[in-house]
């Protein structure tokens, strides 16, 4: 079994005599020990654990072709299988695996295939998937509340979103050298983003178009090339269809987009080719992601809405899928986390990834903070447009502010403030610093998880914490996709707003994850914990197919700030995982979708305790934490006039609620009104690739309800970048003898702006 015992000791000797750091504590870091489950570490009590459902996957394969793609009632062959024989068209017949999920206004699930067409390689994803791909599969799940029922799949239409149906404008190298004739796959889903738009549906921006460059339509075979689309589409859930928005200008493959507070959507990074990032007609694009960002009007041109580039300012060199999140006076937050790719390097600036940032949507201007985990702000020293003086589209111009901005202002507070903050990047203690440097810097394949929201003495939400943990070491200076070797540092970064003005960057070391964990799923539950879900031990896009999983999940405790392991799922599920809050309180954890093993063929090496790897898995488990279980749960009814409102076709729609507006809760009779603790709000989730920049929690303190009877009331909050409009589940909890937090189940609700237009959901009825 594959170990790396004496990597502790090079790593020791790489950080140097500065930092007298024992081997025994760096293995428990960087994960030399393979441990599974360890026993010497937090580990909840069996009856504390929580619980995995048995798996379950749709019970059909489908035919795939360009005709039956926009037919969503084409009858499927049963099977309990992955796949099921060879079709008319040649491809394997296979279930589509959760790589990207979205939790849709009326509790049910919105999820896509990633990698679809591996298991069609002959030879290697290398020179196969050019031509063997095919544009990814969609599917409607609805989980049914009543548990004697079963659960539905249903085939959105188009299946798979129905973009570039005439092919895609591809980027060539050399003309005539790549088989972009090719149509099977130039408007995949895999690898856009996603987030819900203020009316309910479901966004997706880039994605990818399969080509192999050199190669031949002939041949059929060559070096396969993954370029981003400019596609943008929309999934409505009233309707179950696919539709097309306006193309971004850029085109982006791992883009990163966040809501802003007048409701546009924010997108940023993302790479145009993949493979070969050079670009003949613009040379100054070459070797890097995409610096510029753009912004999207969904109200725009009769619905299909607008992109517009964003200033020069607003570019900014960042991983793919940035870690981003927007903070409650409106900015967006870069938490210095990503994906990153290419073992010599994605961008030939990546060193820059490792500074975290805000982006001002107002002046769309970009403000560097500080190297994430230190919390010496960069302002303090007159350095916050560093990253736009090393951008060579910017750097003139920045050069410039920065040079006006030092000379109209002391570049230093004082010394003694710059004194205070040294004092606190460095440590006495030996363990606090091992785990500063290693958990420093920019934290490849981490979930980036924001804490609750809570209000100040005067009721307004100012401060953001931002949690990460796991991934890989931070090398993206020296290489990427990194150290490869997955740690298990944990750490919670603090963003204090007032106004515009960022007020102060703190970065706290919490306690380590027990295991080692590379892209693992987080996810925050309503009590307020959080949840660790899936993963491998190791980076598994540098060797697919030889990552031990990493099945035991692990909850954070956010008063202990340490992490517990809890009870084990069934699956592996390593790349392409995907974890998500459900509206009763409890997690579905889905996907698994890893590169063919090796870069060959799907080999699955699992008998050898490797995660397997004989294709994708289409299953789902659903976790119970504790709570789910306990007698005394408070029992939330629901809003105070029903949950829905009729309406004249015979449909049920969500309630609507507007920012700022008074809400009035039921409680079931019995309930123990004393215990209640606070109300919360929980934005539904809408994830891929570890990313939701609309998570949030806000929560609505005691002292802030109004209690009567079995009736609670409170107000929206009014603070548009806390509230983004969109689905919102709400939460009763309970304070138990130990302090715990005890959730009920959620009732979800439509929130709009003002008078803003906002398309409400039709309520499952």
């Amino acid at each position: 079994m594959f170990k790396l015992n004496k990597l502790s000791a090079v790593i020791a000797i790489g950080l140097g005599s500065a930092l007298p750091v024992q081997a025994g504590l760096l293995d428990d870091l960087i994960g030399a020990k393979y441990n599974p489950v360890s026993t010497d570490k937090g580990v909840a009590p069996a009856a504390q654990k929580g619980s995995f459902t048995k798996p379950f996957a749709e019970p059909f394969v489908y035919e795939r072709s360009a005709a039956d793609d926009a037919n969503g009632d084409l009858q499927g062959i049963r099977t309990d299988n992955k796949c099921e024989g060879v079709g008319a068209n040649g491809k394997l017949r296979c279930k589509p695996a959760a790589g990207t999920i979205s939790l849709l206004p009326n509790g049910d699930f919105l999820y896509f295939n990633a990698l679809e067409g591996t298991e069609d390689f002959e030879f290697s994803i290398l020179v196969d998937f050019g031509q063997k791909a095919i544009n990814d599969q969609t599917r409607l799940m609805e989980i049914p509340r009543d548990a004697n029922a079963a659960t539905l799949w249903t085939r959105p239409v188009e299946v798979d979103s129905g973009a570039n149906p005439d092919g895609y404008e591809i980027t060539e190298l050399v003309p005539g050298l790549s088989n972009k004739e090719t149509n099977s796959a130039d408007g995949a889903l895999f690898c856009a983003d996603v987030a819900m738009l203020a009316d309910g549906r479901i966004m997706a921006v880039g994605g990818t178009a399969y080509y192999s460059e050199p190669g031949n339509n002939a041949v059929g075979y060559g070096l396969t090339e993954l370029e981003g689309l400019k596609n943008s589409r929309a999934y409505n859930p009233n309707t179950n269809t696919w539709g097309q928005l306006a193309d971004m200008n850029f085109g982006r493959w791992y883009p990163a987009l966040v809501t802003l507070p007048d409701s546009k959507m924010f997108v940023a990074s993302g790479v145009t080719k993949l493979i070969k990032p050079i670009y003949p007609n613009a040379p100054e694009q070459s070797g890097r992601n995409v610096p510029q960002t753009e912004t999207f009007d969904p109200n725009a041109d009769g619905g299909k809405g607008k992109w517009t580039v964003n200033a020069e300012t607003g570019q900014r060199s960042l991983p793919l899928y940035p870690r981003l999140h927007l903070l409650p006076n409106g900015h967006v937050y870069y938490n210095a986390g990503g994906q990153a790719f290419n073992p010599n390097g994605q961008s030939y600036d990546q060193p820059v990834w490792n500074i975290a940032a805000t982006y001002n949507p107002a002046n769309q201007t970009w403000s560097d903070l500080a190297y994430a985990g230190f919390p010496l702000k960069f302002s303090d020293a007159g350095l916050e447009s560093l990253t736009q003086i090393l951008n060579p589209l910017t750097a003139q111009n920045a050069a410039m502010d920065a040079l006006t901005k030092t000379l109209m202002s002391a570049p230093m507070k004082s010394p003694q403030a710059l004194q205070q903050a040294l004092s606190t990047v460095t440590t006495t203690n030996p363990e606090q610093m091992a785990q500063k440097v290693v958990g420093s810097g920019m934290r490849g394949s981490t979930f980036s998880v924001m804490m609750p929201l809570r209000p100040n003495a005067q009721g307004q939400y100012k401060d953001a914490s931002f949690l990460t943990a796991g991934g890989v070491l931070p090398l993206v200076g020296a290489t990427s996709p990194g150290g490869y070797v997955a740690v298990a540092s944990s750490r919670i970064d603090t963003v204090k707003t007032d106004g515009s003005n960022i007020t102060s960057y703190e970065s706290e070391v919490t306690g380590s994850l027990n295991e080692t964990r590379w892209y693992g799923s987080g996810v925050l539950l309503p009590d307020d914990s959080v949840m660790a879900f899936s993963g491998g031990d190791r980076d598994g896009v540098a060797a697919p197919g030889v990552e031990f999983p990493r099945k035991t999940a692990e909850r954070f405790d956010p008063v202990t700030k340490k992490w517990t392991q809890m009870a084990v799922a069934n699956n592996a599920r390593t790349y392409h995982n995907t974890a998500l809050l459900m509206q009763d309180g409890r997690v579905l954890v889905g996907g698994h979708a890893p590169i063919s093993t090796l870069y060959t063929k799907n080999i699955n090496l699992a008998a050898f305790g490797f995660s397997p790897n004989d294709g994708r898995d289409p299953s789902f488990e659903i976790y119970a934490p504790p709570y789910v279980s306990n007698p005394n749960r408070p029992v939330l009814v629901g809003f105070a006039g029903g949950n829905g409102t009729a309406t004249g076709n015979g449909k049920t729609e969500m309630r609507l609620f507007n920012k700022g507006q008074q809400v009035t809760l039921e409680m079931a009779p019995g309930t123990d009104m004393g215990k209640i603790d606070s109300v919360s709000l929980v934005r539904h989730t809408v994830t891929t690739h570890l990313t939701d920049a609309d998570q949030r929690t806000v929560i609505i303190p005691k002292n802030r309800l109004a209690i009567t009877g079995t009736s609670v009331r409170f107000n929206i909050p009014d603070q548009a970048a806390v509230v983004p409009q969109g689905a919102y589940m709400t939460v009763v909890r309970a304070k138990q003898a130990d302090g715990s937090l005890l959730p009920s189940k959620a009732v979800s609700f439509m929130l709009k702006h003002g008078n803003q237009g906002v398309m409400t959901a039709n309520a499952r009825r």
